[in-house]
């Protein structure tokens, strides 16, 4: 037998383990047994160690039966933290999540500065000040997640950010050096993509989510893993061109798809149209109910152009499952209806299209379900929201 063999068996067997314990809530031994196909000896060894770390607690329940009453284990929710960060142009979104998925705090501090230094050390004040308040359980916080509104190579480094003009910016390094512990970047519409499937989309292998806000960005999960391509820098979708010699866009190009469908094309439009005063989504959700024209031919603008770019990236992925991130489509009525009455194509095929259901939000509880994951080391997560 090679040296490590069963070591490396030892942690696949504890990674099975905590995935369903994890994706059921509550289960038996026997239960558990019976889905992992181990031996109830073998289970019996590793909760009887994942007891001993705190990692698992021990639950009776209710039983009016003749017979042993149950035991059921489940995750020790509190006894670790999950930090979960959003920096975008304006501010930075917190939040903190228990083991089980549950957020129990957040928090978002406005920003006006695109100053690398003067975020880093933001950033490394409020991670601080995480870590002395949750610093009384057993484990603490467990990691650190950062989503990106960027390019972030595979090894973790800022290639660009438009909206901070940051270039090949080792953020991560700068954390971890003055941190002492691990700190992961990841682009943000990988994360909401990350937060559709470990909360809502636990059977689908293929989901891709496309964040239609300051600009668009394409989310991938291909096999339950993150697809980035060769230097970390895909799905930049946003920057497909739809209209050839159309719009300028700061990428260099003209008609790149999000100078048409983003968040940002609309509330530009509609600025111009009413003399320059900043809207707000509850403005334009009032304008859609009154039916103002030019709020309606607005968005009937938006959709039309994000049906084009939907239906190329249906024709290059062939995904289970899509879901739009955009706030503006959750306001406006029968949008999905719209969109799918423009795409006509013979040959497209997607099993669903969704508007997603958490919102702005999707960022920063994806990355702290992404720390959860790294720290449990599960192959996949399946949490359930709360």
């Amino acid at each position: 037998m090679v040296t490590g063999d069963a070591s490396y068996i030892k942690k696949m067997n504890r990674s099975l383990i905590m995935k369903y314990i994890l994706q059921k809530g509550m289960i038996s031994r026997a239960e558990l047994s019976k889905a992992t196909a181990l031996t109830r000896a073998t289970i019996s060894a590793q909760v009887s160690d994942l007891i001993d770390e705190e990692l698992v607690l021990e639950k009776d329940m209710a039983y009016n039966l003749v017979g042993r009453k149950p035991i059921m284990l489940t995750i020790h929710a509190e006894a670790g933290y999950a930090l979960g960060i959003d920096l975008e142009l304006g501010k930075i979104s917190f939040a903190v999540a228990n083991l089980q998925g549950a957020i129990v705090e957040t928090e978002s501090i406005p920003i006006n500065t695109t100053l690398y230094t003067d975020i880093l050390s933001l950033l490394l004040t409020a991670i601080r000040s995480y870590q002395e308040r949750y610093a009384t359980c057993r484990y603490g916080i467990v990691g650190v997640v950062i989503g990106i509104h960027g390019l972030v190579s595979t090894d973790e480094i800022i290639h660009y950010i438009p909206s901070f003009d940051w270039h090949n910016v080792t953020l991560k390094a700068d954390l971890e050096k003055s941190l002492g512990f691990a700190v992961h970047l990841e682009n943000n519409a990988n994360l909401c993509a990350f937060a559709e499937r470990t909360f809502f989309h636990h059977e689908s292998d293929n989901l891709l989510c496309v964040t239609l806000y300051t600009g668009i960005g394409l989310g991938m999960m291909i096999n339950h893993s993150f697809f980035r391509g060769q230097d970390g820098f895909a799905g930049e979708i946003g920057h497909m061109i739809v209209v050839p010699d159309g719009i300028s866009c700061n990428c260099g190009n003209k008609g790149c798809w999000e100078k048409y469908a983003s968040e940002a094309s609309v509330f530009q439009q509609l600025n111009k149209d009413k003399n320059g005063n900043p809207l707000t989504y509850e403005q334009i959700q009032r304008w859609i109910a009154e039916g103002k024209h030019e709020v309606h031919a607005a968005m009937k603008h938006f959709i039309y152009y994000l049906s084009i770019g939907l239906n190329n990236i249906i024709n290059i992925y062939n995904p289970e499952i899509m879901v739009l991130d955009s706030e503006l489509l959750r306001l406006y009525p029968n949008a999905l209806d719209e969109i799918r009455n423009l795409m006509h194509s013979r040959i497209s095929h997607c099993r669903e299209i969704k508007i997603s259901s958490i919102g702005r939000h999707s960022c920063v509880l994806g990355a702290s379900a992404l720390a959860i994951q790294k720290f449990l080391q599960v192959p996949t997560l399946n949490l359930r929201r709360s």
